[in-house]
């Protein structure tokens, strides 16, 4: 495994330990303020958890299967359809904690030769999994800056 695995790696794990407390540190005003064309806190963390769900799906397949074709998703009508404004926002944190320790489960998995292996996305190039992996965690980290929740120290 490369650097570049390892760091993906833990930089999943620091998230795991760190975020659901400081999630939970903020105010209800905060996470359910939704900015005119835009999503609140609670659906940003929302779009989060679809996005683990996805990621997770084309991580596992890409091991098991040659190149497996995967879809897409529409990250707006998934947000709309969970309806994440109207939910509660302990059970998104602890929704977040499980899909991304199943997320983990799935990386960890992978052996070192297989990293390599491809899936496509829609109508991608083929993206390795140590790619989609990799673009999963810079993916979460720039929503959760642009929730203002403090990642910055966390490795």
């Amino acid at each position: 495994m490369g650097d570049e695995e390892m760091q993906a790696l833990q930089s999943l794990r620091t998230l795991l330990e760190t975020l659901p407390g400081r999630l939970e540190a903020l105010s209800p005003e905060a996470v359910e303020f939704r900015p005119p064309e835009s999503w609140s806190v609670k659906e940003e963390l929302g779009h989060l958890l679809d996005s683990a769900a996805n990621n997770h799906q084309r991580i596992v397949r890409a091991q098991l299967e040659e190149n497996p074709a995967m879809p897409g998703y529409d990250g707006e009508k998934w947000v709309s359809l969970h309806a994440y404004q109207k939910r509660d926002w302990h059970e998104l944190i602890g929704t977040w904690g499980a899909l991304n320790r199943q997320m983990l489960a799935a990386a960890e998995a992978v052996p070192d030769a297989a990293w390599s292996r491809t899936c496509t996305i829609e109508d991608s190039a083929p993206l390795t999994i140590q790619f989609v992996f990799e673009d999963y965690i810079h993916h979460m980290r720039d929503h959760l800056r642009h929730m203002k929740v403090p990642i910055d120290d966390l490795a």
